[in-house]
């Protein structure tokens, strides 16, 4: 069974990765042992990974942050079958409204809104378009942004014959030790024809990379902070 996966590394990183030890994450290996637990039978082709660049000047890490980000990209990119789709950030300042009990919507603050754009639309697009080409005999989508969902809709009504598979990129909630997640979006779990409700720590760790990863010129050396 023909399978491409479509990653969003932003809801990947918030969801499983940020504040863990396994930010050096082979997300090729991840998603063909997860799709192989699902389906033996299913050859996983691509993986297409949608983020965007870091700008360093709000990373917490600054320009060794971007420098990272680089890094990482070339050691998604060794597989040889790992596409990395960019969109970009916007950033304005605007209002928001200041928190008070009960809101109050005159009392606002100046703020920068700073806003991932157009990776869930190049994931939609490109899933819809692998599908359309023939490309694929099962699209497995590893997001929990339900703004997915119209394009997962549009593949079950256009190409019936196309299976969908859902990864939710969630850890595993850990109460006592003060971890939790908001729930797995309901409406691509309606629309899928099979999904994994969250990704565990073994299965994170067990898919690290090496710490230098091979490339055609200079491995990509997993960055100290990491």
């Amino acid at each position: 069974m023909r399978t491409i996966a479509y990653v969003d590394g932003y809801n990947l990183y918030y969801g499983c990765l940020k504040h863990s030890p396994h930010l050096w994450l082979d997300v090729d290996r991840l998603v063909a042992g997860i799709v192989k637990i699902q389906d033996p039978a299913a050859e996983l082709l691509r993986v297409r990974y949608f983020t965007a660049y870091i700008k360093a000047r709000f990373a917490s890490n600054g320009e060794a942050a971007a420098q990272a980000q680089q890094t990482y990209f070339k050691a998604l990119r060794a597989s040889g079958r790992v596409d990395i789709i960019t969109g970009d950030h916007s950033l304005a300042p605007s209002w928001a409204v200041e928190y008070r009990e009960p809101p109050d919507k005159r009392q606002r603050v100046r703020i920068w809104r700073f806003e991932e754009k157009r990776t869930d639309v190049n994931l939609a697009l490109s899933a819809y378009r692998d599908a359309a080409k023939g490309l694929v005999d099962q699209v497995v989508l590893v997001t929990n942004d339900s703004d997915i969902t119209p394009a997962a809709v549009a593949i079950r009504e256009d190409f019936p014959s196309i299976r969908i598979g859902v990864v939710f990129p969630i850890a595993q909630a850990d109460p006592a030790g003060g971890r939790s997640h908001r729930p797995p979006c309901g409406d691509l779990i309606q629309i899928a024809d099979w999904t994994r409700r969250h990704v565990t720590d073994a299965e994170l760790a067990s898919a690290q990379f090496p710490p230098k990863v091979p490339t055609h010129k200079k491995p990509a050396i997993k960055p100290a902070h990491w």
